[in-house]
């Protein structure tokens, strides 16, 4: 058995009435209650320190195609004037590439340095699930997951065009959803531009929420509302994750209120709203709709939200949505893009930008995602993104979080916006501070929630011993960028920045009751339409442990109606 003591941290823990100053006991990596006068074998001060779980990521592109495509894309970031980046002088952290699209090695180290301990990949292909796995099995020390990708793919279309969403096919949509979960050991379903990846392909450059797909007469509306009543009839935790329809186009606002509509009061989390939240009032045609999104969301409470805010630099932007980034390839910088589709499942598109603080669109951008942090008023349905690397890269958080936390500081950086945007926008006029409390909940307790990770983002009794400990300081981008010790199931993994330790992380999933009877017409269907031999496909207990490097496997409870 080994025991630890933290003392005298300033314990912040959303889930708990109040915070206090008092001691954290840990016994064999789970927190514990101690007796003060029991020995321990090791103690630390924590003085002057503020006590957090380890922060939890829950939409971040950390494995898969797409990334790879993006890490190869743009081999220049990972150079330094022309040469290789420098090696770390710490030999704990192998050689690893760099930039805004880290490779996995560094992937680990960077969040883990910043005291988060778990991050989720949210578009994960099922044909490419094992890749996936792999890639986060070798993100070092991070807990990690992934949503498979559906509502785009040939079946679960031909299947709602024949009456699934009322009619006869939805119990086999639900089971073929059931399976797929399964199969591909996933911890929710992800939904990209719904239909519209497929309408695309069928020469469709635009799918709005009650537009018809040209060739399976199914619409968006359709989509999200059977995927998400699906999702709560199999008890999955994490509900509906949604990347809406017309992303990045002046006045799709409208398409993101159509979304929640089309719920119905179901359970579903709409990812990346900064980018859905565009109105075109003004001379431009572009303007902010961050506060009809927050009314939205303030007025529906099955509805959660992560904000993708963008943050000004170099990053490349890689996503499932191959529409709307084809769309984009012309604004690509450097000039260069690629763009890709699998199995008739999904597809990716990956394109080079860079966001300017003297663009009057980025800034504009910037604006709406803060708006959107500091207008929804309930915390534990926002969380804390940047849609990495789509709206900047995960290492830029404490920039965000010191944003959103120091009203002089966010109009100092408002004062260098292109003018048009820092003398107009509403941005200026909101004088909410966002809280240690709140943030902790924004990057740790919220996400642990809606993802149904009970004994994670807390420090209560039982809780895995996942702990990230601050120096309270009032710059606080300074304070979330070094915490002075970060454990891991109870172990030292890393202190003042530096990497102490890299054990392999857990892997979370879901595996969902269903009827087994849909492998019938899986196979069926497979054998005509896929690549690959049916009983290959699904990831047994063994292999998905073989892909994580031997990480422990972290099922959720899935429970009717849960989500």
């Amino acid at each position: 058995m080994s025991s630890m003591r933290l003392r005298g941290g300033r314990i912040i823990d959303p889930t708990q009435p109040a915070d206090t100053v008092r001691d954290l006991c840990v016994l064999d990596g789970r927190i514990a209650s101690l007796d003060a006068r029991d020995p321990v074998d090791v103690e630390v001060d924590a003085s002057g320190c503020v006590v957090m779980a380890g922060g939890i990521d829950m939409h971040t592109h950390i494995g898969g195609g797409k990334v790879n495509l993006a890490r190869l894309l743009m081999p220049e970031l990972h150079r330094a004037n022309g040469n290789p980046m420098a090696l770390s002088a710490n030999p704990l952290e192998l050689a690893s590439c760099g930039g805004c699209a880290p490779g996995t090695l560094a992937t680990g180290y960077r969040y883990v340095e910043m005291g988060y301990t778990a991050a989720f990949e949210p578009a994960m292909v099922a044909s490419n699930a094992r890749h996936a796995h792999m890639e986060m099995g070798d993100t070092p020390i991070l807990d990690h997951g992934a949503y498979v990708m559906l509502g785009n793919d040939e079946l679960f279309l031909e299947l709602l065009s024949k009456g699934g969403e009322g009619g006869h096919n939805f119990e086999t949509l639900r089971d073929y959803m059931g399976w797929t979960i399964h199969s591909t050991k996933a911890m929710g379903v992800k939904v990209v531009n719904p239909a519209g990846i497929s309408a695309f392909k069928f020469n469709q450059r635009k799918l709005d929420v009650d537009e018809r797909h040209v060739h399976w007469q199914v619409t968006p509306r359709q989509v999200v509302h059977t995927l998400a009543r699906a999702l709560r009839e199999l008890g999955v935790p994490h509900p509906l994750h949604i990347h809406g329809s017309n992303l990045g186009v002046a006045g799709n606002i409208e398409s993101t209120l159509q979304t929640i509509q089309a719920l119905e009061g179901l359970p579903a989390h709409l990812t990346h709203v900064q980018f859905h939240a565009y109105g075109t009032e003004g001379p431009k045609k572009f303007s902010s709709a961050a506060l009809q999104l927050a009314e939205a969301v303030n007025a529906n409470p099955n509805v959660s939200i992560d904000v993708g805010q963008i943050m000004f630099g170099q990053t490349v932007t890689a996503s499932g949505d191959t529409m709307r980034q084809h769309a984009q390839s012309g604004l690509a910088s450097p000039r260069k893009w690629a763009g890709s589709d699998i199995e008739c499942e999904a597809g990716c598109g990956v394109v080079p930008f860079r966001y300017r603080e003297q663009s009057y669109v980025n800034a504009l951008q910037w604006v709406i995602g803060l708006e959107i942090f500091l207008l929804v008023t309930d915390p534990w349905r926002v969380v804390l993104t940047t849609d990495h690397p789509n709206g900047g890269p995960f290492t830029s958080y404490p920039h965000l979080i010191r944003l959103l936390m120091d009203r002089s500081f966010r109009e100092e950086q408002l004062a260098k916006l292109h003018p048009d945007v820092a003398a107009n926008c509403a941005l200026r006029s909101i004088t909410r501070e966002l809280t240690l409390r709140e943030i902790a909940i924004m990057t740790r307790a919220a996400p642990a929630r809606l993802l149904g990770l009970r004994d994670r983002g807390h420090l209560g009794m039982g809780a895995a011993a996942d702990i990230a400990v601050y120096r309270e300081r009032a710059d606080r981008e300074a304070m979330f960028t070094t915490p002075e010790f970060v454990f891991k199931d109870g172990g030292l993994v890393a202190r003042g920045g530096r990497i102490t330790a890299v054990p392999v992380g857990g892997t979370h999933f879901v595996e969902p009751d269903y009827d087994r009877g849909i492998e019938k017409t899986l196979r069926k269907h497979l054998a005509a339409h896929g690549s690959v031999n049916f009983d290959h496909i699904a990831i047994g207990h063994d292999e998905l442990c073989n892909c994580c490097n031997g990480g422990r496997l972290l099922p959720a409870a899935c429970f009717k109606g849960l989500s």
